[in-house]
C-alpha cells in the first residue's frame, strides 16, 4: 500500500531526479572502477614534475572523495527520492552541490586543457542539479511523513 501511495504522489520530475541519481551511482562507480583498474593516469608519486603530481593527485583526490561522499549519497537520494522521503530530498540537495561544485572545478581545469572524459560524461549531471536544486526546495513538503 505504501509504495501505491508514493507512485501517486511521487510526480514525474522526482521520479525522473530519482532514476538520474540512480543512473549517476552506477556512472560514478564504474567511472573510477574503470580509472582505479586500468590506470589511464599515473599515481602521484610516480611522476618527476610538480604540475604532472599535482594534477595526478586532483584526479585521484576526486576519486576518493566520490567513493567516500558521493557513491553513498547517490545512493541514498536514488531511493529516498523514490520513497519521497525527507532523507532522500536532503540526500539529493546535498548530491546536486556536489555535482555543481566538482563539474565547476572539472570544466575550469578543463578550459585550460582539454576536455576530460569526466568533464565529458559528468556535465549532465550538473546541468540537471542546477535545475533541481530549486524544483526541489519548491516541492519539499512532499518528502514531510504525513503520519
Amino acid at each position: 500500500m505504501l509504495m501505491d501511495e508514493n507512485k501517486k504522489n511521487r510526480s514525474g520530475c522526482i521520479t525522473f531526479l530519482a532514476i538520474i541519481n540512480a543512473a549517476g551511482l552506477i556512472l560514478t562507480i564504474v567511472f573510477w572502477g574503470l580509472v582505479f583498474f586500468k590506470h589511464p593516469v599515473s599515481y602521484p608519486w610516480e611522476m618527476t614534475y610538480l604540475a604532472d603530481r599535482a594534477n595526478s593527485a586532483v584526479t585521484y583526490a576526486f576519486m576518493i572523495g566520490d567513493i567516500i561522499y558521493s557513491v553513498p549519497l547517490l545512493l541514498l537520494a536514488w531511493i529516498g527520492l523514490w520513497r519521497l522521503k525527507i532523507w532522500g530530498w536532503l540526500a539529493a540537495q546535498m548530491v546536486n552541490a556536489l555535482w555543481i561544485y566538482s563539474m565547476t572545478v572539472i570544466l575550469f581545469r578543463d578550459a585550460f586543457t582539454s576536455m576530460s572524459p569526466g568533464g565529458i560524461l559528468f556535465i549532465p549531471f550538473a546541468v540537471i542539479s542546477a535545475w533541481a536544486v530549486p524544483y526541489l526546495w519548491i516541492h519539499r513538503a512532499k518528502f514531510f511523513d504525513k503520519n
